[in-house]
């Protein structure tokens, strides 16, 4: 694909201005690899896997840290088996100065293996706070999800939304990744009719493989038809091929007014490899119009 996407114009580096990005545990050797391209102070979530136990989970969002990164360690509420276990894991997180910011989400198991059935419970558990959280981020679903309706999906947003409100947390709203500008704008634009002004942090694919892409857009029930796989630019008759998101961004970008839609930014995951992902942004970011006239 072809990288003449990027120069869309001050816009396009508007809505990449501080963008996010997404680790696991077993990461930190991509996250020391990467370092050196990431702007300090950036957001870097550090997701919470099956497979993965405490001290790996802790020793990644420690080199977070450590190198001068936010850290933003992800909770799920289903896979915790106790609220002693979930204390433990907030104390070993704040011992690292970890625990300002996290993303509590009702993770993979269909049912819980503890007392806490989703995000909405650890928010109204009282722990966060007593951790040292003063921000949490929670999932949003612009292209919905297989098995939750989107009734379902809103009331969930509203009442979490509305718990940190209560609970005096700031709040940050974290998609899913998707392929569709259109969905994310139609999106954003429900949650500010519904009254809400939460920063939104748009997911988006890193760089990677097309294979790889779409394998994760079937997983995660995510529209990969050939309408939406044109919009992100991919190629199908080149499987083996990389895509990057510059096609999706610079029609994201095009079709966002601030004033309209609140504060937007993006959100990387990153399935090509962080150091790939890192690479790709520091890049964009040295051609981009917008950074470009901020440095004159």
């Amino acid at each position: 694909m072809k990288s003449n996407t990027l120069a869309a114009g001050p816009k396009v580096g508007l809505v990449l201005r501080e963008p996010s990005l997404e680790m696991t545990g077993k990461d930190t050797p991509g996250l020391l690899k990467a370092a050196s391209s990431i702007p300090k102070g950036t957001r870097v979530n550090v997701t919470y896997l099956g497979n993965e136990d405490l001290p790996t989970r802790v020793a990644a969002s420690k080199a977070v840290v450590e190198n001068g990164f936010t850290v933003v360690p992800h909770i799920s509420a289903r896979r915790i088996e106790s609220e002693r276990e979930l204390e433990g894991f907030l104390a070993a997180l704040q011992a690292s100065a970890s625990t300002e910011n996290v993303f509590a989400v009702a993770g993979d198991p269909s049912s819980p293996m503890g007392p806490y059935e989703d995000a909405l419970a650890l928010i109204e558990s009282g722990a966060l706070q007593r951790f040292g959280v003063k921000n949490v981020s929670v999932s949003g679903y612009p292209q919905g999800h297989p098995h939750i309706s989107d009734d379902q999906l809103w009331l969930a947003l509203e009442r979490k939304l509305g718990a940190l409100s209560e609970a005096g947390l700031g709040a940050t709203i974290l998609t899913q990744f998707l392929f569709d500008a259109d969905a994310a704008v139609s999106w954003i634009e429900a949650v500010r009719a519904r009254g809400f002004d939460t920063a939104i942090r748009i997911g988006v694919p890193g760089p990677a493989g097309v294979k790889r892409l779409l394998n994760y857009a079937s997983r995660f029930g995510i529209s990969s038809s050939a309408g939406i796989v044109q919009k992100y630019g991919f190629s199908l008759t080149n499987l083996l091929g990389t895509a990057g998101p510059d096609h999706f961004i610079a029609d994201l970008a095009s079709k966002l007014d601030p004033l309209v839609h609140g504060q937007v930014q993006l959100h990387f995951y990153t399935f090509g490899g962080l150091a790939a992902t890192a690479d790709w942004i520091r890049d964009f970011n040295r051609k981009s119009p917008a950074k470009n006239k901020e440095n004159q």
